[in-house]
């Protein structure tokens, strides 16, 4: 493509923003053009992040109407509630979004209300929105003005299970996460669990009674039976148990499902054809498990399926960065398809080692 495309983030000061910043200043065809906070405008990002220092002249800015439909994209980086009170005039007026909150990732607006206590300001785009996970909705994508980035809990368990349900391989009904994730994925902000004296040589649970990622991801697996023309009695049930871990960044999810008695399906084999053509779901060889340290600060997914002493039940254990693939850098992935370029243009960069 002849001329970049020009890049609005608001809400450029928490860890998905940043993120978002460290990895489109590498990317080819990006021109950062703006970059919001009512908090921090006219501070330079430079200064605030020394770790773009070189890399941006620009300066946090108050947010406008006219400045974010001066880009070709508005990417929002902001808490839960936020990106619902500017969509309908930056839609309304020509502009696309993808949006890294939860605003317009769960079609039902009382399930939506009733798991993040307010009132939604925006249903009418609800149903507009495209669920951005390429591996389901990559055609849909490619058309879409306003993009629901998923969860970071949610992407590693859907990539876990999708190839299961396609094939209608497990019971839906019964289906278990434990997920863990590192302290990043609370948000950049005070609070007595993140302190390091609280978390640190520590491992909890939380949220066990039902965390608001619950129905996002029943509903993406109901999508993904929907999507492989699955009528299936049993809708999608899940119990899902996220834990916290005393490093920055990283998701690991361990899957667990009932396998449909009598099926002698090959595991391995299914899961390495469902992602062959995927460029940012690895599956493992068979013996070898996924850790959070092989994905950090890259795009991937790690994948690792057994069906330990052949007793019925499949395990899957998924690794990402729940800052990368789990946020900022599957937003660039949808990006990169909405705007007709190569999926993995700006993502290429291994995860960093130690």
């Amino acid at each position: 493509m002849e001329s970049k495309i020009k890049v609005g983030i608001v809400g450029g000061t928490g860890y998905t923003g940043v993120e978002l910043l460290r990895l489109l200043a590498v990317h080819p065809q990006v021109d950062v053009h703006l970059i919001t906070s009512r908090s921090e405008a006219g501070k330079r990002v430079a200064d605030y992040f020394p770790n773009l220092r070189g890399h941006y002249s620009l300066s946090f800015s108050e947010p406008s109407l006219e400045d974010m439909l001066a880009c070709d994209v508005i990417f929002f980086a902001t808490p839960h509630g936020v990106a619902q009170s500017m969509m309908s005039d930056i839609i309304a007026g020509g502009g696309r979004a993808i949006d890294l909150s939860a605003d317009f990732r769960i079609r039902d607006i009382n399930t939506w209300e009733h798991w993040y206590g307010q009132k939604h300001a925006c249903p009418e785009l609800v149903e507009q929105a495209v669920y951005g996970l390429p591996e389901l909705n990559r055609e849909k994508i490619k058309e879409a003005r306003l993009i629901a980035c998923p969860g970071c809990y949610p992407t590693s368990i859907e990539l876990a299970l999708m190839p299961l349900l396609e094939n209608q391989l497990v019971d839906p009904s019964r289906l278990i996460a434990n997920s863990a994730s590192g302290i990043s994925g609370a948000g950049r902000q005070a609070k007595m669990d993140n302190l390091l004296a609280e978390a640190g040589d520590s491992f909890k649970a939380y949220a066990v009674n039902g965390h608001r990622h619950l129905p996002e991801i029943e509903q993406c697996l109901q999508d993904i039976q929907l999507a492989a023309n699955i009528q299936s009695s049993a809708s999608p049930a899940i119990t899902f148990v996220p834990h916290l871990l005393p490093f920055a960044r990283g998701i690991h999810s361990t899957v667990y499902a009932n396998l449909v008695e009598g099926d002698a399906t090959n595991l391995q084999a299914l899961f390495e054809e469902r992602y062959s053509a995927e460029p940012f779901v690895d599956v493992l060889p068979k013996g070898m498990f996924p850790q959070t340290r092989s994905v950090k600060s890259s795009n991937m997914c790690r994948i690792a399926v057994l069906q330990p002493q052949e007793r019925g039940t499949v395990v899957i254990m998924s690794a990402i960065d729940n800052l990368t693939k789990g946020a900022s850098g599957q937003g660039i992935q949808n990006m990169n398809i909405m705007f007709g370029l190569p999926e993995v243009m700006g993502l290429e960069a291994p995860a960093l080692l130690p």
